[in-house]
């Protein structure tokens, strides 16, 4: 299966601090993929090198097999979509008009939202638990309702390719369960994500594949059952952690 987002001896730095080195990645469609690391270790400068936001060190970096360079920026938009940790709102707007920014790669470009947009918007808001909230004023929300409205406007984009920062901000636990079960399923209907993770165990429950940045330039990817173990966990964070069999799932403590 051709891989959504792939990496050819990829190197990722900022000034004179690398990130990771000859990282070669394929990710196809129906897999996830979650980057774990301590603070500090590269992981949006990663995810934005993937999106195509910030020139590769070395190496690249291909969305579909064709560099970014060779992709129109609305076909790239239609491809791939982005969520940065944080959402900054200068401006007043509604909930709706938010959560429909996910549609503009799929307008000319002087075209407006239509009915069908306004429909997948909606559906999009109520797959988030956001039904209802059209009119809100955006800076009315709370940070784990804004998380939410984000989310949605992604889904109203309707890419092929998922790449997630810490999409978990700011959401208690059970908004947290039911965003990975939607990217789960997203995911086996055949779209591709990476999503970065702070949480180590819900890693290891939804995610197919594991890219563990150590924050000194050193990354290890590959199957889940492979990255996320004992050893290399404790080595990547600086802190001992165990794993235990729970119920038939690995889980990681640490000591």
């Amino acid at each position: 299966m051709s891989a959504l987002l792939a990496t050819e001896n990829l190197q990722v730095a900022l000034g004179t601090r690398v990130f990771c080195r000859e990282l070669d990645l394929q990710l196809p469609p129906g897999r996830m993929l979650a980057v774990l690391g301590p603070n500090g270790a590269g992981k949006t400068t990663l995810l934005h090198t993937l999106a195509g936001l910030r020139p590769a060190e070395g190496g690249r970096v291909l969305l579909e097999g064709k560099p970014y360079a060779d992709w129109a920026g609305d076909a790239a938009a239609r491809c791939r979509a982005l969520l940065l940790q944080q959402q900054p709102d200068h401006f007043a707007s509604t909930v709706l008009e938010t959560t429909l920014v996910g549609r503009h790669p799929h307008l000319g470009r002087w075209g407006w939202e239509g009915q069908s947009d306004l429909k997948i918007a909606r559906a999009s808001l109520t797959a988030l638990g956001m039904e209802g909230t059209d009119s809100r004023d955006i800076l009315s929300l709370s940070g784990g309702e804004r998380q939410r409205v984000a989310l949605a406007a992604l889904l109203t984009q309707q890419p092929r390719l998922f790449l997630l920062d810490e999409p978990l901000n700011h959401l208690d636990l059970h908004y947290q369960v039911a965003v990975l079960e939607m990217f789960r399923k997203l995911a086996d209907q055949g779209r591709a994500i990476v999503l970065v993770l702070h949480d180590i165990n819900l890693a290891a429950r939804y995610a197919d594949q594991a890219l563990l940045l150590d924050g000194r330039g050193g990354a290890v990817c590959g199957p889940v059952a492979e990255v996320l173990r004992g050893d290399r966990l404790s080595h990547a964070f600086g802190h001992p952690l165990r794993s235990f069999t729970v119920d038939g799932r690995t889980m990681f403590f640490p000591e």
